[in-house]
């Protein structure tokens, strides 16, 4: 399928980011870029630690990649923050990025996990940014609306210079998600005719399917990242117990517990 919303399955450019660049930006310059860019008004790094921001970010470099309908904008909850990392993480996989997204420091909010975190991304947005229009806004719906502050244009060192791609005043769709509304075949049909009115359907029908695809594509990706986190957890509680005195009778009730097993399961042989 050649049309935009597939842009996403070309591979990213990944880079690699180190504290002591000196292209490193202040956070006044980072929360200009992010609000302009996106129409927010976040007033602090921390506020990136809901993961919201780098979704939306995701879907303007690689449209089509995250379903910003999943995507929690206006929470609080740090199970929602953790479920907005975890689409991150998926979106990452779908488009070859190597970077490892740190979910249990950022959703912890603290300053200096986020700022790192968000100076890499700066760096790899720039190195995959093609300049397609954008409307931040319309992208994220009615349902996922976020208060907007006022547009500024980004302040960046020691790169190439960038223009935000917000039109506060567009009213049109963004140029990149045209193909996605309205496939190349329906765009210029003759007037009448059956031929005409089964080609629209089809249309419709495939548009639907592709659009299903792709959501079932992120829900077993999200899945597997959930798998693996909970996982990491268990057999870092396996290794502690491990540690502990053997005797210990709360140590060996954990540990029961952990490797019990449902009637029917059949644990994989060990290779």
């Amino acid at each position: 399928v050649g049309h935009a919303r597939r842009l996403w399955r070309m591979a990213a450019v990944n880079v690699v980011y180190t504290s002591s660049s000196s292209d490193n930006l202040s956070r006044h310059d980072i929360l200009s870029w992010i609000n302009g860019a996106l129409q927010l008004n976040y007033t602090k790094i921390e506020e990136m630690c809901s993961g919201a921001a780098y979704c939306q970010f995701m879907d303007m470099l690689f449209p089509g990649c995250v379903v910003l309908k999943r995507v929690k904008f206006n929470t609080m909850l740090e199970h929602e923050y953790i479920q907005n990392c975890k689409i991150l993480q998926a979106s990452f996989k779908k488009t070859g990025v190597d970077k490892v997204v740190p979910i249990e420091k950022l959703v912890k909010g603290r300053f200096q996990d986020n700022f790192e975190f968000v100076q890499w991304f700066k760096k790899f947005f720039d190195a995959n940014y093609s300049g397609d229009e954008y409307d931040p806004v319309a992208a994220r719906g009615p349902g996922n609306t976020v208060a907007t502050g006022k547009a500024v244009k980004p302040t960046r060192r020691a790169v190439p210079s960038y223009d935000s791609p917000v039109k506060p005043t567009a009213t049109k769709p963004a140029a990149s998600y045209k193909p996605a509304r309205q496939s190349p075949a329906v765009t210029k049909q003759p007037a009448g005719g059956a031929a005409s009115k089964t080609a629209t359907a089809q249309n419709a029908e495939m548009k639907k399917l592709q659009e299903q695809i792709a959501d079932l594509q992120v829900t077993a990706q999200g899945m597997e990242t959930e798998r693996d986190f909970y996982f990491s957890k268990l057999r870092q509680i396996e290794l502690v117990c491990q540690e502990m005195d053997e005797n210990n009778p709360f140590t060996e009730k954990i540990l029961q517990i952990m490797y019990a097993t449902e009637d029917g399961f059949m644990q994989p042989a060990e290779e």
